[in-house]
């Protein structure tokens, strides 16, 4: 079949890879319809490269039809239309009993230190192959996947799988009281799906920040008022400006470690990706670093005895914080990889509104073959030529 592999700094290829099949009972194999290139996926394009190795399937946001399942999955049946959560878990053990599906214990990569296995998402995540292939094995499919009906076009329910549920947990860990404030850092993908979502929930202030015109615009048009990074001198004064002086309720960071604004950290990010493997896996275990200006941003932007509600991916094991403001302020932090199947109940019954509220249905401004992949990479990357999301089709 044919799949997205990594092949180095910015290489991405696709090949031939030998077909999934079932390993396991609870397994089953998915024809791919439609899978998307995420954000995150660009952290792998460079900055996490030593945790990949050349042939590496890509893509973690995707969907399609059961083609075959296991002799323990009594939960699918082939022909099935279903989206895949991007975090594989169990769904019964102590931490999936508890909603923490990214932390289930069964899939969890103890060696690695690290929590639940990731659909295409290096070694660090248990090296699983991803969806932006032909086929996929879903493990653990008789839990993970989320059935759908086969009247509805895609991209209503794609977006499950990853950066709807995101969105949508960062803003309820934004703990914004009634009538308060929410400002959202970076207006990607999850920013725009995170500021609709605030306007789902009845949060009526709703602040956009960033710099890309077209994203801007699309979070007035979706009700929020904005922040141009180009034209003011300090954000934490413009979000202030627009929250009585105090600064938001709660700010949804939803940029992550690949931030502009320090290209001196930038430097040194992109010289520990190309040191040999070993070496730079060790650096990045003890000394790694991440570009933090959207970070700094948020602890600026938020009230005193405010939340931050970090959506955007971090891998630095040494980022300097400033641990005085944070006190002082009183601040609350909460983060880490979306438990997807904790909110899919409600995510699914409004996007399978006959009005799509969310606006999952125009959120990809590029949809293109999976032979296409390779240059959509780059072009996500750079954010050129207007593009939001990629959308792919095997």
């Amino acid at each position: 079949m044919r799949a997205l592999t990594w092949q180095g700094i910015e290489d991405v290829q696709v090949k031939d890879v030998p077909d999934p099949r079932i390993q396991d009972p609870h397994d089953a194999v998915v024809r791919v319809t439609s899978t998307a290139i995420c954000g995150s996926d660009l952290h792998l394009y460079k900055v996490l490269a030593p945790y990949l190795k050349p042939g590496d399937v890509l893509g973690h946001e995707f969907m399609g039809i059961v083609e075959e399942v296991g002799s323990a999955v009594s939960t699918l049946q082939v022909g099935d239309r279903v989206v895949m959560p991007f975090n594989i878990s169990c769904g019964h053990c102590w931490m999936c009993d508890r909603g923490l599906f990214a932390q289930c214990e069964t899939t969890q990569n103890r060696e690695q230190g690290k929590g639940a296995s990731l659909f295409g998402y290096t070694s660090l995540y248990g090296a699983v192959p991803g969806g932006q292939a032909e086929r996929v094995r879903v493990p653990h499919a008789d839990f993970g996947p989320v059935k759908l009906p086969k009247d509805m076009p895609d991209e209503r329910f794609l977006y499950l799988s990853d950066i709807l549920p995101t969105a949508w947990q960062g803003v309820q860990y934004a703990d914004v009281p009634d009538g308060g404030s929410l400002a959202v850092i970076g207006l990607g993908p999850v920013g725009l799906l995170a500021v609709r979502s605030a306007k789902q929930l009845g949060i009526q202030n709703v602040i956009g920040v960033d710099m890309v015109p077209d994203r801007l615009a699309k979070a007035q048009a979706s009700g929020a008022q904005t922040v141009n990074l180009s034209e003011v001198k300090d954000v934490g004064d413009a979000v202030r400006d627009l929250t009585d002086g105090r600064g938001a309720d709660g700010v949804l960071e939803a940029v992550g470690m690949e931030a502009h604004g320090n290209p001196v950290a930038e430097k040194v990010i992109g010289l520990a990706s190309r040191l040999p493997k070993p070496i730079a896996q060790a650096a990045i275990a003890r000394v790694g670093i991440d570009r933090l200006e959207a970070l700094y941003t948020s602890f600026d932007a938020v009230r005193r005895g405010g939340t931050v509600s970090i959506s955007g991916v971090y891998g630095g094991s040494a980022d300097p914080l400033p641990m005085m403001d944070l006190f002082d302020k009183g601040l609350t932090l909460r983060m880490g990889q979306c438990h997807v199947k904790r909110w899919t109940d409600e995510l699914f019954d409004i996007v399978s509104r006959e009005e799509d509220v969310l606006g999952v249905e125009t959120l990809a401004t590029h949809r293109v073959s999976l032979e296409e992949a390779p240059e959509m990479y780059s072009v996500f990357q750079r954010k050129e030529d207007g593009c939001l999301k990629v959308v792919l089709t095997p």
